[in-house]
């Protein structure tokens, strides 16, 4: 059956004192340029906005809108139908009250979109939203498939924050993510053919020599110097390796909004460098983060319409 669709009209999601950019209330108007969408329009198409989906593939995330359209019993299906993007630097699908957005590959790619997505939500006076990052990663000791809800997000000295330079200074944010909100999805996944849990995450500037291969265009460290750098971020608690984590942690922690980080390990990087797969592999390790967080908003948003009923 079809779940509820209505806007939101009360209890908007404030958030934390002194988060948001002051200057943003001081602005005539704001054209998110890379969504293509100005400050004015945005209460009318978004506030009703309880879930935001971002991953780095542009064709994973059409691929995921048309995975929660089913899931919510949405009235559109198919991708096309649900395309509201106004820019080619990121797709965009609106599905009742969930987004779902590609960010690009790496920190920089992800920060822009964040950026203006969590403008969005605060001009539209969205309800309480949760971010989500859906993805692939590789992992350490973990069985290629294995699914990653990160509770953790440390960079590459393995600390808990998210380092930004700002006016040829670098800026220090801390990395928090939402302990609930990550074992809520765990609680959520019903799924034990596959390993499923929890794990600390780091986040790298790069694939190839930031995630210690041997495999890029350039290498100034050997095998064994790279084995006991994974088995020493191993035996410090990481179980995975991607691109993104701190950054989206800190954005979201410091303007107040709820976020959570599940990943697909593609391959065990104690066994080597090389994402050699078949495609049949691929696409059924990259459903997994999708349907446990389609089953999770399906899930919140039953419990939202009881709440309403009542």
């Amino acid at each position: 059956c079809s779940l509820h669709f209505a806007m939101a009209t009360s209890n908007v999601h404030a958030p934390k004192k002194g988060s948001i950019n002051p200057h943003l209330d001081k602005l005539s108007t704001d054209f998110l340029y890379h969504i293509g969408y100005s400050r004015d329009e945005l209460k009318g198409i978004f506030s009703d906005v309880k879930f935001v989906v971002m991953g780095g593939s542009a064709k994973r995330m059409g691929m995921f809108a048309e995975v929660i359209a089913k899931a919510i019993g949405h009235p559109k299906k198919e991708m096309v139908e649900l395309d509201i993007s106004k820019s080619d630097r990121f797709s965009f699908y609106k599905i009742g009250p969930v987004l779902s957005v590609n960010h690009g590959m790496g920190v920089p790619s992800v920060t822009i979109l964040l950026h203006e997505i969590l403008k969005l939500l605060y001009y539209a006076e969205a309800k309480d939203p949760i971010i989500f990052r859906l993805g692939t990663c590789g992992g350490l000791g973990l069985s290629p498939g294995s699914v990653v809800i990160t509770n953790k997000a440390v960079n590459a000295f393995l600390k808990e924050h998210h380092e930004t330079v700002i006016l040829g200074r670098t800026i220090t944010r801390p990395a928090i993510l939402d302990q609930e909100l990550a074992e809520s999805l765990l609680a959520t996944q019903t799924d034990n053919t596959f390993n499923t849990l929890l794990g600390t995450t780091m986040c790298t500037d790069d694939f190839y020599e930031g995630q210690a291969r041997i495999d890029g265009v350039l290498c100034e460290h050997g095998e064994e110097e790279k084995q006991k750098y994974l088995e020493h971020i191993n035996s410090q608690g990481v179980v995975n390796i991607e691109m993104e984590a701190t950054a989206i942690a800190s954005l979201c922690h410091r303007t107040g909004y709820r976020c959570a980080i599940v990943c697909v390990t593609l391959l065990d990087r104690l066994q080597g460098d090389q994402v050699d797969i078949s495609p049949e592999t691929y696409k059924k390790y990259q459903a997994r983060p999708q349907e446990l967080i389609a089953n999770f908003i399906k899930k919140r948003l039953r419990e939202d319409d009881i709440k309403e009923e009542i």
